[in-house]
Order: structure tokens, then sequence, then C-alpha cells
């Protein structure tokens, strides 16, 4: 399961997110997404966790927690039309 986390603080690390959500279970993927002008974060990630129950519970434990000063937003992520898997 694919989860978009929101309002993140630019001075949240990739791999401090991977361990966040580690907490919960194995983490597939995780992207941190970055401005390519400024190389800093846009304030938003991608978390792929392979099994749905971990995920959801990882979804449910971290919305609206705090890290590094900021509340996150945690939900599923939508999938685009044009990354539907086979």
């Amino acid at each position: 399961m694919k989860l978009l986390i929101r309002n993140i603080s630019r001075d949240t690390t990739e791999s401090a997110l991977n361990e966040l959500f580690s907490e919960f279970g194995a983490v597939q993927s995780c992207n941190l997404v970055m401005d390519k002008q400024t190389g800093k974060s846009k304030g938003f990630a991608f978390v792929e966790m392979p099994k749905g129950g971990e995920a959801k519970v990882a979804m449910s434990k971290l919305n609206n927690t705090t890290l590094d000063g900021a509340v996150l937003r945690v939900k599923k992520a939508e999938q685009k039309p044009n990354d539907a898997k086979q």
C-alpha cells in the first residue's frame, strides 16, 4: 500500500521517515520529494509498505502526530490513472 505523507518539516530526512514507518512494519520504499532547483524538501513524501494491514496501522497511528515540529498528515495515496499496475 502506498501512503502519502504531507506537511513534513523541511528539516525531516528520508531516513527519519523510513525509520518512523518501520516501527509499524516493513517499508518497501520511502521517497521524500525534493525540489530539483533548490535541493530542499517540498514537504511531502510517499512511503510504500507491502502489507496493507501494517500500512493501515501506520496511517492511523501517525496521522496528526508531530515530527520535527510539523503535524504530519498521512493518508492512502491516490493512484493516478496512468500509474495503473497490471
